[in-house]
């Protein structure tokens, strides 16, 4: 068995909506029915006894090892605790050849998985052995790192839950909610409101106590202090016992409390500084540990922190009961489960010398012996949840000290007898402020209830009814992507939007080219929803971007097909058919919001039985209005867009607006039939999304063929009184569309100048001259700059086959170089005359163009 071009989808793709690992599985003739092979499952089930029955994939029963090498990668994710569901395999028109799509929650892990499949898959065809424990402790490993941690992993749940799309932006715990100018960002529990001054002011223990001091806020006494015997002389003039701490230290390291000799303050002056050089003295006040969670202006949650500690049972030693108590599965030694491993250090043996047992101690049944003075969660201590116990006066105190710092999350530490009253009444104090405070406390108490500290912080980023969301526009199929992505782009821009924008041309923001080349791709498109200044996205999606990665989002507001046709890279990644190719481009129409709208083409067979599909409303449009799939949903109230008494029209029962062709100048005064597909396409989806009439009307007004608005789409030129148009088109339907405009166009004699894309069917590239040879008396060959995987002259041959049988073509010239090409069609045309020009370096070739025409 050989595993090969294994990929990650990262978003909705042909499989499901699930994120999987997708790879092209090629197995041996014996491997082709494992039921056959004598032994094989019993074997494989001795190693991984919890895999899932085998099913046939095929039309006989034949079970191949593809299938077992999916259910295997799913199942070891599952029995590590990934919550994967979903795993495919289908085989492909290769013989032994066959796609394997497993789901992963982690994209790492579903790759070990992947690969820890393969060795169980070997090891059961070799009877040899395979260790099921190491292998499902690595993928617990490796998720336990990969994933998120408990806090933000609360956040990211509570973003879900409302409908917030959100995106890892680093390894770590720093998250992005929305798209656009919607986003907002967190790293762990901090938000990205929060000035660096307050985090740097939380940081300062010394500094935030002055500041709390000065609001009100009852806080221990003490200070900096420069050196062991700076410590010692502190100690006494604040009066023992004393706690020792780094000054800006965080999750207790380096704290050590209730400090009560010279020689104690010695071992807890060298533990601070292990973290910190600069270290703190300050008065010890006895009482409970709580930690009281601020979230905007309002206390969420409150724990008391209880000190790691052991029970003593008669028998076992103070280490060996730290290692039982470490046994417990909801202790773990980061920060990824609700309770940390006690750590068994220094500090730990200093506390157990004041309680006068050592490592090796063997307390009494039921004795408790504490392993630390500070309660810290991340050196092994323990919470219950006291929400309902604070007192107003004290919740009062804690929203104070946070909006005294400026965090708008914020850890209060207070140390006092109860929580149920106010502070000043026992002595009380608030011993330290915290940015980005760890909510596991809260989350997964030891004792008591949960607290929704996740929902509290996302609806702090977004108010009621936000989900951070922008409008985003999908467009798909095989002609008028281009041009329909940047006539929508264009009636968005004209609404005031600012407007991000993915296509085989590039990536525009606000009208700016931030990268250029086919970008019609899920990474282009994730780079216009993560910019900050974009109010609307639309995005041309491609197949093979869909194939290879997947959606960019997680749904989207619009999804426009134009058509499917035979001429789109058929043949490649198993797409074999107009049907296969029909299915992968209704994945935008699949993964439209329950709110948005699918705009198909009723013309189209392929596209207008997408509909079914939508979990959203549906437009058609085409230019027959008495089309029976436009009939029939216009019959239903539902609406439309067609062509009438020469305007574009947009009816749904009894609400309609038309707008003249002959005021769009783009498609020539209706003469040019795919530019008023592409229109009607583009005025269905500004529709959809809510744009003003008025607005709609403006923009298309506005928007014409020049290489500015549409570069490479049908783009036209004078020369010599000669017409010369410039388009990208490279399939037999975009011919087909072509000659069918031109044909409207008035011309004495019409030439064309072609190339050929390699990555096409020998059919496919035929036909185009074909077509063509049916249209135009001269035709003009060239080579592509670039011929994608054909040898040099296979391409132009192909192309001259389709020529043999042309009724109209009486010339036809081979060129090498598709500017000498461009230049000598110009150089033939006079007045009256036609040429169409099917450039293949769009930019350059029009930029040759223009040049050509600018000097006559």
């Amino acid at each position: 068995m050989e595993v090969t071009r294994v990929r990650a989808l990262r978003g909705p793709n042909l499989w499901s909506h699930h994120t999987a690992i997708q790879s092209i599985v090629t197995c041996s003739a014996e491997e082709t029915c494992v039921n056959k092979i004598d032994g094989f499952e019993a074997r494989v089930r001795a190693r991984f006894p919890e895999i899932s029955p085998f099913q046939p994939t095929g039309h006989d029963d034949s079970i191949p090892m593809a299938h077992v090498l999916e259910l295997a990668a799913l199942g070891l994710q599952a029995q590590a605790g990934c919550p994967v569901t979903f795993s495919r395999t289908t085989p492909t028109l290769e013989a032994n050849v066959y796609q394997v799509v497993v789901e992963y929650s982690e994209e790492d892990v579903g790759l070990l998985a992947l690969e820890l499949a393969q060795v169980l898959c070997q090891s059961a065809m070799d009877n040899t052995a395979f260790d099921l424990a190491s292998a499902l402790a690595q993928l617990k490993d490796l998720d336990e790192d990969v994933r998120l941690g408990p806090s933000t992993g609360s956040i990211v749940d509570a973003a879900v839950a409302r409908g917030i799309p959100y995106s890892r932006m680093t390894e770590g715990s720093m998250v992005r909610f929305g798209w656009g100018s919607k986003q907002r960002r967190i790293q762990a529990a901090e938000i990205d409101a929060t000035s660096a001054i307050a985090e740097a002011i939380a940081q300062d223990k010394q500094l935030t106590k002055k500041l709390l001091a000065a609001a009100g806020v009852p806080v221990p006494g003490g200070r900096p202090v420069t050196d062991l015997e700076d410590a010692w002389k502190a100690a006494c003039e604040i009066g023992l016992p004393v706690v020792v701490k780094p000054n800006d230290g965080n999750q207790g390291k380096g704290v050590t409390v209730n400090i009560t000799t010279k020689e104690q303050l010695a071992k807890a002056y060298a533990a601070a500084c292990e973290f910190r050089d600069d270290i703190l003295v300050e008065r010890y006040m006895p009482g409970n540990d709580f930690r009281l969670l601020v979230v905007g202006d309002k206390l969420v949650a409150a724990a008391r922190r209880d000190p790691p500690k052991v029970v003593g049972d008669g028998v076992h030693t103070i280490t060996q009961l730290v290692e039982q108590v470490n046994q417990d599965p909801r202790r773990g030694s980061g920060h990824s489960t609700s309770l940390t491993k006690i750590r068994f250090d220094d500090i730990a043996l200093a506390c157990l010398a004041t309680q006068g047992f050592d490592a090796e101690a063997i307390p009494v049944k039921g004795q408790r012996v504490n392993l630390r003075n500070n309660a810290n969660l991340s050196t092994g201590g323990s919470a219950t949840d006291v929400t309902d116990d604070v007192h107003p006066d004290v919740a009062a105190r804690a929203v104070a000290a946070a909006h005294m710092v400026g965090l708008d999350i914020c850890g209060v530490d207070v140390v006092c007898d109860s929580i149920l009253r106010p502070l000043e009444e026992q002595g009380g104090g608030m011993v330290e402020v915290n940015a980005a405070p760890g909510l596991r406390m809260h989350l997964a108490p030891s004792f008591g209830k949960g607290r929704a500290v996740g929902e509290a912080i996302i609806s702090t980023l977004f108010k009621p009814g936000q989900n951070g969301r922008i409008p985003i526009v999908a467009v798909t199929g095989t002609n008028g992507k281009t041009t329909t992505v940047r006539l929508i782009s264009h009636l968005l821009t004209h609404h005031g939007m600012c407007v991000g924008m993915t296509n085989t041309d590039g990536v525009y923001v606000g009208g700016t080219v931030i990268d250029t080349g086919d970008c019609s791709g899920p990474k282009s498109a994730r780079s216009v929803l993560l910019h900050p200044d974009v109010d609307a996205a639309v995005l041309e999606t491609a197949r093979g971007g869909v194939l290879r990665e997947g959606l960019a989002f997680d749904r989207c507001d619009v999804a426009v097909v134009t058509n499917v046709g035979a001429g789109d890279h058929l043949g490649l990644n198993y797409i074999t058919t107009v049907d296969e190719l029909a299915v992968l481009k209704r994945v935008i129409v699949q993964n439209v919001s329950p709110k948005g709208t699918a705009v198909l083409n009723a013309a189209d067979p392929n596209v207008a039985s997408m509909a079914s599909k939508c979990k959203g409303s549906v437009i058609f449009f085409t230019a027959d209005k008495l089309h029976p799939v436009m009939a029939t949903h216009r019959a239903q109230g539902q609406a439309v867009v067609y062509v009438e008494n020469g305007c574009v029209v947009a009816s749904r029962g009894d609400l309609q607006h038309s707008i003249p062709l002959s005021d769009i100048p783009v498609t020539l005064g209706g003469a040019i039939g795919f530019q008023v597909d592409n229109v009607m396409a583009s005025v269905a989806a500004a529709w959809a999304l809510g744009l003003d009439w008025r607005s709609i009307r403006g923009g298309l007004s506005s928007f014409s063929n020049d290489d500015n608005n549409a570069a490479g789409r049908f783009n036209m030129f004078k020369y010599r009184g000669a017409t010369v148009i410039a388009d990208y088109g490279h399939n037999p339907d975009a011919m087909h569309a072509l000659v069918q405009a031109v044909e409207a166009m008035p011309a004495s004699r019409r030439s064309v100048v072609i190339s050929g894309a390699g990555d096409r069917r020998d059919q496919d590239i035929r036909q185009q001259t074909e077509i063509l040879g049916e249209a135009f008396d001269e035709v003009i060959l060239f080579e592509d700059q670039c011929q994608r995987g054909r040898k040099d002259g296979e391409v132009i041959a192909l192309l001259r086959e389709g020529l043999a049988k042309a009724s109209r073509t009486k010339s036809s010239t081979e060129i090498q170089g598709e500017f000498l090409a461009i230049d000598i069609a110009m150089e033939k045309l006079k007045d009256g005359e036609l040429c169409l020009i099917l450039v293949d370096q769009v930019q350059e070739a029009l930029a040759h163009i223009a040049a050509r025409v600018a000097t006559g």
